[in-house]
């Protein structure tokens, strides 16, 4: 058991029989009245994003978790196959686990953190900040058009659409921020 003294980002803590990743917190020591610590919490099984306020010397029950780097092999429909790249084990995890595996190209480094007091469970899947992928299939793009910020549909490699500039062909390969899946710049090689 821990307190509110111990709250820090990126503490696991089990709450409302869930286990939360805090993401932000601040201790606040009103003139009047008793301390408290506001957080903002994401839950590491949904990802949804819930704000929470502690009282002072609150008791707080942390989650021992153990985050590992896994490489992403290939996947059989909405089942997803990674390999640590420590020790080479394997595990697999259903496709609600992923929060953006329409991004996932084979041989892509993600973290997954994992519960550690039950059997390293897997709770949910980190992906790097952004990808980059190639363009398999867009309209053609007209040279000059980089004045406007008009945007046309783009199939990726992993079979994603990613809106993209007007100027941007197939073949280019483009940085794709994962947590929103938009276009973030194109990449030369």
């Amino acid at each position: 058991m821990a307190s509110t003294s111990d709250i820090r980002n990126g503490l696991c803590i089990r709450y409302n029989h869930d286990i939360y990743k805090i993401i932000e917190f601040l201790h606040v020591k009103p003139g009047k009245g008793p301390a408290f610590v506001r957080t903002k919490l994401r839950s590491v099984t949904t990802g949804k994003v819930i704000d929470n306020t502690f009282s002072a010397g609150h008791k707080i029950e942390d989650v021992r978790v153990e985050t590992h780097q896994f490489q992403y092999l290939y996947n059989e429909g909405d089942t997803f196959h990674f390999m640590n790249t420590d020790d080479y084990t394997q595990i697999t995890l259903q496709k609600d686990t992923l929060d953006a595996p329409d991004l996932l190209k084979e041989g892509e480094v993600v973290t997954v953190i994992m519960n550690a007091e039950e059997g390293m469970m897997p709770l949910s899947v980190e992906m790097p900040a952004s990808v980059v992928l190639e363009v398999a299939h867009t309209e053609p793009g007209v040279k000059g058009n980089t004045a406007t910020n008009a945007m046309k549909p783009a199939t990726m490699e992993t079979g994603a659409t990613v809106m993209v500039p007007l100027f941007i062909n197939e073949g280019d390969k483009i940085k794709v921020e994962t947590e929103k899946g938009t276009y973030k710049e194109r990449v030369k090689e």
